[in-house]
């Protein structure tokens, strides 16, 4: 799989520079049971279609990103830098 992934501070470049970090997804709160925790590191939603995922770009700039990306074509649709809320 070969891809073009924008990252918000270096540009376009091949997915290859980048590594994976999965589904963005909100973190459990304080008092979450261990069942709700397993499923938070565990399962996954695996969308077919538009999904927002954290990436990394590990022979750029070293800092982690936001994309949003449609998993059927690996059409990036978007890149920006995490912003809570």
């Amino acid at each position: 799989m070969s891809f073009l992934l924008s990252c918000p501070n270096c540009g376009t470049r091949r997915v290859d520079e980048f590594r994976f970090g999965g589904e963005l997804r909100e973190t459990p709160g304080d008092t979450v049971s261990p069942r709700d925790w397993r499923a938070y590191l565990y399962e996954r939603a695996n969308v077919a279609g538009p999904q927002q995922e954290w990436w990394y770009h590990r022979y750029g700039c070293k800092r982690w990103f936001i994309a949003t990306r449609d998993t059927r074509t690996n059409t990036v649709l978007k890149t920006a830098w995490f912003s809570p809320g």
